[in-house]
């Protein structure tokens, strides 16, 4: 049986992780990969944002509005260290709006996906806030509350902008995934906050730093926790036990969640330890194996031409490239591209001279191939290809003790939860 499997992994891991191969150099025509792996290395700084040294703080998380309509509705908002949130116009950095409505740190934003002029926020204070950017007004629009003593440390929005979903930190013996009617944003005659539909309790036991709906499948939303588990749900089923999908163990405390794939059937995992697993959900009903990656702690398993790989940031599937790219850094600031192929990540490419400390967030766009990065230097960094810097500012260096960091991305280190 084991002989049996292991082709049938190898050729999942070739199909599924390694993107398009069929497509090679014929007659001077380059393969996607190829052309993909060209923008990447003419990768250059184009703007950057940087804040007065005496009003220095993290940038913790960043997110782009999907569709917007003209170059003037390019919005990229990024959440700071003192609790509030920043919009820039995306192609010259300048600052747009300002808000300053949590009373602890903030753990994510998002911007609805249908309608661009609404953003979302999740805190540790125990509640979400729907933001309206065309307004002046620095007020939030809608606020969604939690049960005493929630502190909300992951959240996302469905991906038609029907549901949202937040994890919190474990206080006691409890942790909830926590969901919301997100409609209710628009309204606001409910100036005491929008009440939850109801939570899920059974599935975790601790933390859960990560939600992520499905990128087309509103029903589907994944959750990952400190205590190992990658939990998949649907979530249009009556009972919590009849929505869980997939338990997939990563034996560690999980830092970040995404999905991949054609179909998007596989979700991939980054963990606290900086380890990396890729699962294969349309292996749930046959005898094929689920798991096509487990790596550990990619600092040991990778080998770079220059600098370090300190950590593991994020993930992102690129549809063109049929490919599934890893982004890490030094705590120094250098950017390293990594590509998933052959069952495991390999070095690509590296960026250097954007930052000067370690690097919380990004977002890749794939409609103009640009970077956006931001992190504890306090800088936001677009990156396009060949494009020349013309901004005047300079890099800041800063080194702060980082509760932030301390409260937001390291935790604690608890026996993990095994579930078959």
């Amino acid at each position: 049986m084991v002989s049996e499997a292991r082709p049938a992994v190898e050729r999942a891991q070739a199909a599924l992780c390694g993107g398009t191969r069929g497509t090679a150099d014929r007659g001077g025509i380059s393969s996607p990969m190829e052309e993909i792996e060209r923008w990447f290395r003419d990768l250059c700084i184009a703007k950057r944002s940087t804040q007065k040294t005496e009003n220095l703080t993290y940038l913790l998380d960043i997110d782009c509005i999907k569709s917007p309509i003209d170059q003037n509705s390019q919005l990229v908002a990024v959440s700071c260290s003192n609790h509030c949130i920043r919009v820039y116009n995306k192609q010259t950095l300048a600052l747009v709006q300002q808000f300053q409505g949590h009373s602890a740190p903030i753990s994510g934003i998002r911007f609805a996906q249908t309608n661009s002029h609404f953003l979302f926020s999740a805190s540790c204070d125990g509640t979400l806030k729907c933001w309206d950017v065309r307004l002046s007004s620095a007020e939030a629009v809608q606020i969604y509350k939690g049960y005493p003593n929630n502190a909300f440390i992951s959240f996302d929005i469905s991906c038609n902008d029907l549901v949202i979903c937040a994890g919190t930190e474990k206080i006691a013996e409890d942790v909830y995934l926590v969901f919301w009617d997100a409609r209710s944003g628009t309204n606001t005659d409910s100036p005491g906050g929008q009440e939850p539909l109801g939570v899920y309790s059974e599935t975790h036991n601790n933390d859960i730093t990560q939600v992520r709906f499905h990128p087309s499948n509103p029903n589907m939303v994944a959750s990952g926790s400190t205590d190992g588990l990658v939990n998949v749900f649907d979530i249009s089923q009556e009972t919590e036990d009849d929505a869980l999908l997939a338990t997939c163990n990563s034996d560690s405390s999980v830092s970040f969640i995404g999905w991949s794939g054609k179909q998007q059937e596989q979700i991939f995992c980054l963990t606290h330890d900086e380890g990396f697993f890729l699962w294969d959900l349309a292996h749930l009903h046959n005898d094929e194996p689920i798991t096509l990656i487990k790596m550990q702690d990619a600092r040991k398993s990778l080998k770079l031409d220059s600098g370090n790989l300190d950590y593991l940031i994020g993930g992102f599937y690129h549809k063109k490239a049929d490919r599934l790219f890893v982004l890490g850094g030094s705590h120094m600031g250098k950017l390293h591209f990594l590509k998933c192929e052959a069952g495991a990540l390999a070095h690509m490419y590296s960026l250097r001279d954007g930052h000067s400390a370690t690097v919380r967030a990004f977002y890749w766009d794939s409609e103009d191939n640009s970077l956006l990065t931001c992190g504890e230097d306090s800088q936001l960094v677009l990156w396009k290809p060949n494009a020349i810097e013309t901004s005047t500012e300079k890099k800041t260096t800063m080194k702060l003790p980082s509760d932030v960091h301390r409260k937001m991305r390291v935790h604690s280190k608890s026996t993990y939860k095994s579930k078959k």
